[in-house]
């Protein structure tokens, strides 16, 4: 019986949110987009009035359809496939900025 293996159960290699906690996300996105922002692109109250990150997380953990917003936000803005790119040219763009 293969599905009582812990690991065999675990690994979702489709799953790019497999093993992100939702406080990452959150952080992730607070640090790159900021919470005006947030509050802009998906309309709920604890991006907009007073927002926490611990707000935030007790009203998506309720909410189905606002956490799946907010997940793929996620997606969208940090695991986006990229095309085959140079990584030597990409560090260099790095280095430049």
């Amino acid at each position: 019986m293969l599905s009582s293996h812990p690991n065999i159960m675990n690994h979702q290699p489709n799953n790019p949110l497999h093993g992100v906690k939702l406080e990452q996300i959150i952080n992730q996105l607070v640090e790159h987009y900021g919470w005006q922002y947030l509050g802009r692109e998906i309309a709920i109250n604890c991006f907009r009035s007073d927002p926490s990150v611990k707000s935030s997380l007790k009203f998506l953990r309720k909410t189905p359809w606002a956490r799946e917003k907010v997940e793929q936000l996620y997606l969208d803005t940090f695991c986006q496939s990229q095309p085959d790119v140079d990584p030597w040219a990409a560090s260099l763009n790095k280095l430049k900025n």
